[in-house]
């Protein structure tokens, strides 16, 4: 029996990976949690065989996640379960030690192979993946220049206010956006990079001029 376990800042999508493995005679859930915190805390007392993991959460991306985890349970598998499509990121969770990766659009089959798979000690990426990263290394995208995702248009304007040494109150009034937008914007450009903090993210932009 493969013990799973499932990390993802929104209950929905634990509810409903719970019900798309639950008829699975091979896979059973072990537990779940909803930020990356709380999963440090509670797989190692689990122990899971694989971990099914999102990358966009509000306090430990997927990223840090991961790489944290594999330092005190080298073993585990961890499979990304995202709906990032950018072959940096892709990139960033397997150097951290993922073995999988699936878009969260996949179906049921995609992902009990990518469990079963990463299991038996193998490699997963759905066909959407596979093509993304085959892709890439063919046209060298991004990887010349920048390792990272390009950032939104949005994404840049947020982050030249905070080069220019903004509070997040005023980045929001400068571009007339809400406070928790200003957030959930610097929690993605976070989560891009791989920064771990604000001080981290202006080192990244300016080094690979990320704001132009």
């Amino acid at each position: 029996m493969i013990e799973v376990f499932i990390v993802d800042d929104h209950k929905m999508v634990i509810e409903g990976m719970k019900l798309l493995l639950q008829n699975e005679p091979d896979i059973t859930i072990t537990g779940s949690a909803l930020s990356g915190e709380e999963a440090v805390e509670k797989i190692p007392k689990h122990q899971p065989d694989v971990v099914l993991m999102d990358i966009n959460m509000p306090d430990k991306n997927g990223i840090d996640t991961c790489k944290e985890l594999l330092k005190e349970l080298p073993d585990t598998k961890i499979v990304t379960l995202s709906m990032h499509k950018e072959s940096s990121l892709i990139k960033l969770m397997l150097d951290q030690g993922a073995k999988g990766y699936v878009l969260k659009n996949a179906g049921k089959k995609e992902l009990t192979d990518a469990i079963k798979k990463v299991h038996n000690g193998g490699v997963y990426l759905d066909d959407t993946v596979n093509e993304i990263v085959v892709n890439s290394v063919v046209n060298k995208k991004t990887m010349t220049s920048s390792p990272f995702p390009t950032l939104s248009r949005r994404e840049k304007e947020v982050l030249n206010c905070i080069l220019d040494e903004m509070t997040t109150q005023e980045i929001a009034d400068t571009l007339h956006i809400s406070f928790g937008t200003v957030e959930t914007h610097r929690r993605n450009m976070l989560m891009k990079t791989g920064a771990r903090n604000t001080a981290g993210l202006v080192r990244i932009a300016l080094e690979y001029e990320l704001h132009k």
